[in-house]
């Protein structure tokens, strides 16, 4: 089994300036989190994007889908902001035979309190056992990505009619 992990930026990867009272996205923890979760399958990790989901385009978009139809790899993890998790989701929809995984998390991965591994891992058991498709692993949930949607009011994403 190979997944293809590909970062986009978000939460996930963010890094806390105490200087600057703000944060900022830095370099991918995905390296980190499936080393440390002594993950026994194959992977590589692409660095797409350093952005704040609020900060994609639909540019952006159009090269992570461009990037996926045109990549040898069948199964993908995508790490990705939650803000606009959805908006991509929708956007890289309909690939044909490519199960593909969508997950950030809620507070950074550097954080002691994350979300961040836990979903990871979430969406790496998920990307392994899905069929082709878009889907959002987030909550400890696996969703189809056309029937969810980010609570914010909840701080969760949850399911919606399709």
């Amino acid at each position: 089994m190979f997944i293809r992990f590909i970062s986009t930026g978000g939460t996930i990867d963010k890094v806390y300036f105490d200087a600057l009272s703000q944060f900022e996205v830095g370099d991918s923890q995905l390296e980190y989190i499936l080393s440390e979760g002594l993950v026994a399958f194959d992977y590589d990790v692409v660095p797409l994007f350093r952005k704040d989901s609020l900060e994609l385009t639909d540019a952006d978009r159009q090269a992570l889908r461009a990037f996926i139809e045109e990549n040898d790899a069948t199964r993908f993890v995508i790490t990705h902001g939650t803000d606009t998790m959805v908006e991509t989701a929708a956007a890289i929809a309909g690939i044909a035979g490519k199960a593909i995984v969508l997950t950030g998390s809620l507070s950074p991965a550097r954080f002691k309190g994350t979300d961040a591994i836990f979903n990871v891992g979430l969406a790496a058991a998920a990307a392994q056992l899905v069929e082709p498709g878009v889907y959002i692993a987030m909550n400890g949930q696996v969703f189809a990505a056309n029937q969810v949607r980010k609570n914010r009011a909840e701080n969760r994403f949850e399911a919606i009619a399709g």
